[in-house]
């Protein structure tokens, strides 16, 4: 294993070990005078970001992008953001023209992930972010295609142009599988937004470890992980 930690230890926090959510670390880095005028939501869904921009960014102007077979796409109603409708395979956007792309479990939705990290390179500015959030053990849901391992993430990252900047744990994969198994009982989703279970065992058994050890095992067994890339 000591391959894949000096392969990603460049991207491995050193601030904090805690389970974190890609809208915390969106939060965390305009806490740090990180102030887009523009934002792509790749994948928007039903338009539900546009409440957190608001929040985060108000003076950001939004724009969400989506294809049109989609369950989250379908159930839209509101009518207060930029949609734009896509094939899926070429953005409809000049290049360099988004200081920022979010992306909040999109990836493992989508047929070329490759060819779309490529597309979001190319709309991407030269100083600008993506940030998201994506799987690596997650059962099936909402027509997912894939689960991503960390390792893996990065290396096709890297090969979109993308250098990966930033790599923290969600929620682990073992309590995600469970709270599938069990029917997604209300209670256990909870652990979205706490540290869930063998998280909290991780924490415990590294303590005294460097925080970029405890977060490198977190992520081995994170059910959803989040990143935060740029242009190499």
């Amino acid at each position: 294993m000591s391959d894949v930690y000096d392969y990603l230890k460049e991207s491995l926090p050193g601030d904090h070990s805690r389970q974190v959510s890609a809208d915390a670390v969106l939060q965390a880095r305009v806490a740090k005078g990180f102030a887009p005028a523009k934002v792509l939501d790749f994948g928007c869904g039903d338009g539900r970001s546009i409440d957190l921009f608001r929040r985060v960014l108000p003076l950001a102007e939004w724009t969400g992008v989506d294809i049109a077979a989609s369950p989250e796409v379908a159930s839209r109603r509101r009518q207060d953001g930029r949609f734009v409708t896509y094939d899926g395979y070429e953005l409809p956007f000049p290049d360099r023209s988004f200081p920022l792309v979010y992306s909040y479990q999109v990836l493992e939705h989508v047929r070329k992930p490759e060819l779309a990290l490529r597309e979001v390179a190319r709309v991407l500015e030269p100083d600008g972010l993506f940030i998201g959030q994506t799987s690596q053990f997650e059962p099936y849901h909402s027509y997912s295609l894939w689960n991503f391992t960390v390792y893996g993430f990065k290396r096709i990252l890297e090969d979109a142009g993308l250098q990966l900047a930033e790599l923290r744990p969600g929620i682990d994969g073992f309590t995600l599988m469970r709270r599938t198994y069990e029917g997604r009982p209300p209670e256990m989703s909870k652990y979205f937004s706490q540290e869930s279970p063998v998280n909290e065992e991780i924490e415990r058994a590294a303590e005294g470890k460097r925080v970029a050890i405890r977060n490198y095992r977190k992520l081995l067994f994170c059910g959803q992980f989040i990143f935060v890339a740029r242009l190499a």
